[in-house]
Parts: structure tokens; C-alpha cells; sequence
């Protein structure tokens, strides 16, 4: 047995540099091999990776080097989505340059990804910031503006004054911008908008095609699409004009007590104009939350116009409210309001006294029933509905939308909540529009010769707003149609943008254009994309967008770009805090001293308190250094502990006592196996079964992703050679051992390779061979019990007859010893499971 410790600063370092002149990764397109494509969600260069970014990469590292042992031209590549607002911001704060700051962040993240030893094809590397990338990418818009697919139009957004940039609704957070904290502004402005709605019946049905993506991803974006049948007629209103509606829930029509409108509706703007008091309302409510989940959540609040709302069967006037709710960019823009069967129209009507009657119950004697404190979903047949009464649901929905079809005032319509795709952001750190202003010929794309229209480096910042837009040059040039003089496009697009076709740009890298179909074809779609459920909707979802807008127009002749999709738990740790003038103050783990149930603040000695394990965060100060973690224990130790306990979906908590217990297990790896295993000895049949066993396991565990489970079937494995006595058996497992843990520890998995004087390269080497008959079990470990208490067990042939069996039991040396000279009454055999002896 060796005396060495295993040294992983050494060894690391060595197999990386191996690897690295031997090109162990690089994917090769032109290879006969089935093709695997691995794929990780590119990160964002922020300046350091954290520990989630080490378990997103290490579950596609295993399962990329197993792919690759398995005999699979792997791609697995690796890359930078770079631009964005952070990089920006960091000009204005630091006075550096966008670019410096995001290479000099890339520079940083990738030495730390390399020493965690990922199998990465380092030679496809690219940044979404090389004009080499954003050239291809204004090529492809260009080329969906040619097909319709790309528009502008004046729309109302939020606006940010202070970053001065428009902000999706999900970036308005209590009514301020997300990073600057800004109240938010609704301005009117022209923007690009990408046509991703005539893609939604595609992308809805298509849902239907990705059995390997996790349920909860697909009712998220189906809920997304929103694809909803209903009925779309117009109220007569007292001031003359129509009010066009939309409802899901036509059949609840009698039971409509009041009409709403968007503040931005041009009913609200109409009264808006002669009342001061709503103009005031429509202000107060545009400074509140944006979202569709701020809004379920948030207070209701209306404002009576004075309007009146004839209602189409009744003839009764329903009052028109100006309502914060109520969303101009989903159906009409006003809603019929149902109190008692939509919660939120619930809430409105209580909080304004309005009436709200049942409209459907589960049976008819309940029409009178009052609502418990809450809307009800309305399930049941009609009631307190005149000529609906009695039917069910399906059925009034139908007859009301006839009806009104037959009068001429409604229609059966199907809307969608999915809306185009609005790519302008007024900031300088993205891709360039590459549109031309000319006064003559108005907007005019620029040519494809032009191209890459590359970002100017002389850049100021320190006036708010974006630089393209005051820049002294860069601004101006020459119309390509008409020669004269013209303004560039100073919007950049969406980095979404950039993150929806990145995975076709790794599989094929021709300079001349965006990608070759014939080599995308070879390697798409993605075999197994891994990433976080964050991007579940926006990312996935324009991803999937673009690779359907591509194969309309030919570009490539698949419609989906991932055949699977994993989204892995989160790295958590406690955190630690202290009160300090009012305020929570954060420290990090490395500055506290655990005790006990207990901590302390190193600095000082004062306790602090404990909190609650959550989603490791910067601004609790609950990471943890992966540097830190590989200089300590080793890229293995940290590898392996991503792997272990926590099944890969589910959240990990980070803990100092399993990262030691790894480091712990990498040593005990090293001295079973770094010792020249003995040959001599008898043969070890169980140990030779769990070998192949192990082997199998293993490999059904990395295609399934369950990582856990395959370092559970790895621990057994170990455990039972270290129990082993010498033998042929056992050094066969001993020599197996490398290449069972290669994908998971693959720099011990060299090490130990080569102290067993093996040639070659484990990652370069072959996935160990099965033993189909070794995996058939001909033995049974049958238990024997006395008087109903288990006194010894036997291991025999499988299948042995019962006479057989009771023979062996009743000479066991302990079952005598149990007797102890009783005398047997009945012996019961459960063939290959149990002697059960009577006495």
C-alpha cells in the first residue's frame, strides 16, 4: 500500500496539460461516430463563477465523458452571453470600458472552469460581444425582416430614467426599475419587435413533442402561450360608443355586475381627459407593478367613470370602472366582470360594494347559496341565468356564444397571452440594430457586405442614457439606397437575442456565414441541454422561436433546438447576520466560526445569528469560494460532492463536513487502489457479480442524470473491495475502478490509471464491457429462523428444492446451537427466501 497521499494540486494541473496537448475534447464533425451534444447554459461573465455554476457543469461533464467513453463524437462546448446592463453599469461605476471589464471577467471565469477539469471544447469558444458573433447575428435579423418576421412600431413602455432603457414587465418590480430602483415611467416609443405570435400555435403544439423536458417546464410555457377560446362581443355604452370584450366564460354572462377597462384603455383616456380625479387614478395606478403575478397580488382599485354598460340580454346598465387589474395588452382591454366566479373581479366587487350573484352551482336547489369569503371556480350546471338554467358549462358557453353570433354582436374567437417580442433596449452594450434612417427612403436595412456594424469603442458614460445615441460619428452615415446622408438604428437588441441561437454557432463556425445547415444537421438538436429553471420561460421559449423562424425560412430543417432538458436544483447554505443600527448586516462562511448550534463572527468573537438555508446569494453573503474549495480539497472532492446525496433536481445544501468527507473518500480511492493488487487467492464470485452490476448501474444512472444514485452504487463498489480478500476478482475490479469514476473524478481516475502502469488516457479509453451472464443472479442468500428469530443465513444455488434447503438449515452450526437440543416440530421453506424452524 502506498504511503503517499494523493496530491490533487499536482495532479490536476498534469491532466489538464495532458488533455490539453492530446485535444481529448475537441468535437469532430466530419467523425463517423453517432453524435452526442452536450450542453450546458452559457454563463453570463459576471467576473467569478459560483458554486451552482460548478453543479450545472459538472452533471454535463459526466455525462459528456461517459458519452464519449461510450463511443460518441461529443461536442461539448463552451462560451460567453456577455452582453447586458451589468457590464454597462460597471462603466458608469467604475469608469471602465464594457468590454475590458466583460474580457477581463471571461479571462478570470475561464481559468477557474479549467481547473475544475471540464471536458470542454475549448476551440469553439466564442463571446456574444465578438463582432464575429454579433455580425452573423444581425445577419439572421436581417434575414427574419426579409421573411416578416421583424417590424417596428410605436408602443407604450417602461421606461427607466435613470438607466434610461425600456424594461419588460418582469424587470418592474413595485413599480421601479429593477437595478436602479427608478420610479418607472409609461412612454410611447417606436420600437423593433420580433413576430413570435405567429409562431404560437408552433410553439404551443409542439409542447406536445418534448416528452424528455420536466412537466413543470412545459406547463410554464403552455401558460405562457396562453392559448384561451372564449367569446368576443361589444356592449352598448350610455355615452354612445361600443365597448368591445373578450371572455373565457361566456356561459357566467348573467352573472356580470360591473365592466372594466386597462387605465390605458381609450375609454379611461377619454374620461381622462375631462376628469382630473381619474387622470390622477390612471397616474396612481401606472406607478404600481406591471406584472400579470404584481397585479393577482396586488390591492384592487377602480375608478367609476360614470359610464354605463348595456348588458346584451338583460338590457341592464352595468356600471364601467377604470381598473388596475385589467391589462390592455391581453384581449380587448376591458373585461366582464363575474364576481362570483373570478376571484379577483371577487375582491373588486367587495371592496366597491357591488353585487354578486351565483351563476353556476352543483345542483340547482343550491342557486341561493352565498359565497364563503372567496370566488368560485364555477364548475357545476347553471342557475340565476334565464334560458341557460340547467345546462351545463360547455354546453351555455356554446349557447350564449350562438346567440350572440346569430344577432350579430359577438364572436367565437381564440386569443392568445403571448405577445410579439419586443427587442429594442436603448443601451450600448448589445448587439446593433443594423437599420439605416434616411430621410428620403425612411428605414432601410443595412447591406449584408456591411456587415458586422461593429459597436464604437469611443464610448462616454457619464451622461445617462445611451452613448450610440450622442456619439459624434458613429451615428452618421450614408443612406445604401438613395447616397445621402442617414442616422444609424442606435437601439441594441435584447440579449435574449444573443441566447437563442448560441447552440447553433457552436456546432458549425464558418466565417462567411452564421452556420452551414449540413454541419448544424449533423450535431442539432441539442442531445441534452442542462440549466437552471429561471430560464424556463423567456430563455427556452425564444430559443425555441428562433429555431422554428429558422427552419420557416429554411435555414436548417429541424423545429426544436433541445431533445432534452434537465434543470438542476440549487447549490444553499445557511446565513449568518447580525443587527447593527437598524439594519441586517450579512457575513460570509469563511468569516464565521460554527460551534455546536452556534456561531460566532471570527472577527470578534460576538455570536451572530443563524438563518435559514436558502438559494446561495450575493447579497446574503451565503457563497462559498470554489477556488477556495478546489485549493483545499481538490477538483475532484468538489466534483464529487456536487454529485453526491441530493438527487440532481433538487436543491443541494452546501455543508463543510460532506466537502471534507469527499476529500476524505478521494484519499481512501487513492491508497485502495494505487497498491499493486495481488493475484493470488481464490476467486471472488460476489465480487466479480458487483462488478459487473456496478458497471451497468453506473452507466443506466449517467444516462438517466441520476447522479446520485451512481455515487451510491460507486461507494458500494468500494466498500465491498476494500472487504475483499486478495484475488484475481478483486484486482479485476481494482483495475475496472479508473474508468468507473473517470466521468465523476477523472483526474484520480489518470492518477490511478497510470500507477497501475496503464498506456493511454482514461478520458480517451473505452467504457468498461458488461458481462450479461455475470448480471443473472444463480445465487440466493436464503435466512433461517428458529422459533421466529433469525439465526443464520446461507447462500446457495437459486432454485434449490425444498428437501435440500431444510437439509442445510438443520446443520448449521448455529441453528443447532439455537435448538440446543429441542426437538423440530415443522420446518417451513420459502423457496430461495426462507427456512422457518418450528421447535
Amino acid at each position: 500500500m502506498t504511503s503517499e497521499r494523493f496530491n490533487p494540486a499536482t495532479a490536476d494541473t498534469k491532466w489538464q496539460r495532458a488533455w490539453d496537448e492530446a485535444e481529448s475534447f475537441r468535437a469532430d464533425s466530419a467523425s463517423s461516430k453517432p453524435k452526442s451534444y452536450v450542453l450546458e447554459m452559457f454563463p453570463y461573465p459576471s467576473g467569478r463563477i459560483h458554486v451552482g455554476h460548478v453543479r450545472n457543469y459538472t452533471m454535463g461533464d459526466v455525462l459528456a465523458r461517459y458519452k464519449r467513453m461510450t463511443g460518441h463524437e461529443v461536442l461539448h462546448p463552451m462560451g460567453w452571453d456577455a452582453f447586458g446592463m451589468p457590464a454597462e453599469n460597471a462603466a458608469m461605476e467604475k469608469g471602465v470600458h464594457p468590454g475590458g471589464w466583460t474580457r477581463a471577467n471571461i479571462a478570470h471565469m475561464k481559468s477557474q472552469l479549467k481547473r475544475l477539469g471540464f471536458a470542454l471544447d475549448w476551440s469553439r469558444e466564442f463571446a456574444t460581444c465578438d463582432p464575429e458573433y454579433y455580425g452573423h447575428e444581425q445577419a439572421l435579423f436581417l434575414k427574419l425582416y426579409e421573411a416578416g418576421l421583424v417590424y417596428r412600431k410605436e408602443s407604450e413602455v417602461n421606461w427607466d430614467p435613470v438607466d434610461m432603457t425600456v424594461l419588460a414587465n418582469e424587470q418592474v418590480i413595485d413599480g421601479k426599475g429593477w437595478r436602479s430602483g427608478a420610479a418607472i415611467e409609461r412612454r410611447k416609443l417606436s420600437q423593433w419587435f420580433l413576430k413570435i405570435t405567429q409562431f404560437a400555435e408552433e410553439l404551443l403544439e409542439g409542447l406536445g413533442a418534448l416528452d424528455q423536458w420536466p412537466d413543470k417546464v412545459l406547463l410554464m410555457q403552455e401558460n405562457w402561450i396562453g392559448k384561451s377560446k372564449g367569446l368576443q362581443f361589444s356592449f352598448d355604452l350610455s355615452n354612445g360608443d361600443s365597448l368591445p370584450v373578450y371572455t373565457t366564460r361566456p356561459d357566467t354572462i348573467f352573472g356580470a355586475t360591473f365592466v372594466a377597462v386597462a387605465p390605458d384603455h381609450p375609454v379611461a383616456q377619454g374620461v381622462a381627459a375631462m376628469n382630473c380625479d381619474a387622470a390622477r387614478f390612471i397616474e396612481q395606478v401606472k406607478r404600481g407593478g406591471t406584472t400579470a403575478a404584481e397585479l393577482e397580488t396586488a390591492e384592487k382599485l377602480g375608478f367609476d367613470t360614470g359610464i354605463g354598460a348595456k348588458h346584451p340580454f338583460t338590457g341592464a346598465y352595468l356600471p364601467v370602472f377604470i381598473a388596475n387589474f385589467v391589462l390592455m395588452d391581453y384581449g380587448t382591454g376591458a373585461i366582464m366582470a363575474v364576481p362570483g366566479h373570478d376571484q379577483r373581479d371577487f375582491e373588486f366587487a367587495t371592496k366597491y360594494g357591488l353585487p354578486i350573484p351565483r351563476v353556476v352551482a352543483a345542483r340547482a336547489d343550491e342557486a341561493g347559496e352565498p359565497f364563503a369569503g372567496e370566488a368560485e371556480s364555477g364548475e357545476g350546471i347553471l342557475v340565476n341565468s334565464e334560458f341557460l338554467d340547467g345546462m351545463s358549462v360547455e354546453d351555455a358557453k356554446q349557447e350564449v356564444i350562438r346567440r350572440l353570433e346569430a344577432q350579430g354582436r359577438g364572436e367565437g374567437r381564440t386569443v392568445w397571452r403571448l405577445r410579439d417580442w419586443g427587442v429594442s433596449r436603448q443601451r450600448y452594450w448589445g448587439t446593433p440594430i443594423p437599420f439605416i434612417h434616411c430621410a428620403v427612403c425612411g428605414i432601410v436595412p443595412v447591406p449584408e457586405d456591411q456587415l458586422p456594424v461593429v459597436l464604437p469603442e469611443d464610448v462616454d458614460f457619464k451622461t445617462p442614457g445611451n452613448p450610440l445615441e450622442r456619439h459624434p460619428t458613429w451615428k452618421y452615415t450614408t443612406c445604401p439606397s438613395c447616397g445621402g446622408a442617414a442616422t444609424r438604428e442606435t437601439d441594441t437588441l435584447d440579449t435574449f437575442v444573443d441566447s437563442s441561437w448560441y447552440f447553433l454557432r457552436f456546432a458549425s463556425q464558418p466565417a462567411d456565414k452564421p452556420f452551414d445547415k449540413e454541419e448544424v444537421a449533423r450535431w442539432l438538436p441539442v442531445e441534452q441541454y442542462i440549466g437552471g429553471i429561471e430560464h424556463a420561460i423567456l430563455h427556452l421559449l425564444y430559443a425555441r422561436f428562433w429555431t422554428r423562424a429558422l427552419n420557416h425560412i429554411g435555414m436548417i430543417d429541424f423545429a426544436e433546438p433541445f431533445a432534452s432538458l434537465f434543470t438542476q436544483g440549487m447549490v444553499t447554505h445557511e446565513t449568518y447576520s447580525r443587527r447593527a443600527d437598524g439594519r441586517e448586516v450579512w457575513f460570509g462562511p469563511e468569516e464565521v466560526e460554527r460551534s455546536g448550534n452556534g456561531a460566532t463572527l471570527k472577527a470578534d468573537g460576538a455570536a451572530v445569528t443563524i438563518g435559514k438555508v436558502v438559494k446561495m446569494s450575493k447579497s446574503k453573503k451565503n457563497v462559498v469560494d470554489p477556488d477556495a474549495m478546489v485549493d483545499r480539497y481538490g477538483a475532484d472532492a468538489v466534483r464529487w460532492f456536487m454529485l453526491s446525496d441530493s438527487p440532481p433536481e433538487r436543491d443541494l445544501p452546501w455543508s463543510e463536513a460532506g466537502i471534507e468527507g469527499c476529500g476524505r473518500f478521494v484519499q481512501r480511492l487513492w491508497r485502495l487502489a494505487s497498491a499493486t493488487p495481488s493475484m493470488e487467492g481464490e476467486g471472488d464470485k460476489s465480487l466479480a457479480r458487483l462488478t459487473h452490476r456496478t458497471i451497468a448501474g453506473v452507466a443506466a444512472d449517467v444516462e438517466a442524470l441520476a447522479f446520485n444514485k451512481a455515487v451510491a452504487k460507486i461507494y458500494e463498489f468500494v466498500g465491498a473491495i476494500d472487504r475483499a480478500a486478495p484475488g484475481p476478482d478483486r484486482a479485476e475490479a481494482l483495475r475496472l475502478l479508473p474508468r468507473l469514476i473517470s466521468p465523476m473524478m477523472p483526474h484520480l481516475a489518470e492518477s490511478l490509471h497510470a500507477a497501475m502502469g496503464g498506456a493511454g488516457l482514461v478520458a480517451e479509453s473505452a467504457w468498461p464491457d458488461v458481462d450479461p451472464a455475470m448480471l443473472v443472479e444463480d445465487e440466493v442468500t436464503i435466512a433461517v429462523q428458529v422459533k421466529g428469530k433469525l439465526r443464520d443465513t446461507l447462500t446457495v444455488a437459486k432454485g434449490l428444492p425444498g428437501p435440500e434447503l431444510e437439509a442445510l438449515a438443520l446443520a448449521s452450526d448455529k441453528v443447532q446451537r439455537s435448538l440446543d437440543g429441542a426437538q423440530v416440530r415443522k420446518v417451513i421453506v420459502v423457496p430461495d427466501r426462507l427456512v422457518n424452524i418450528v421447535a
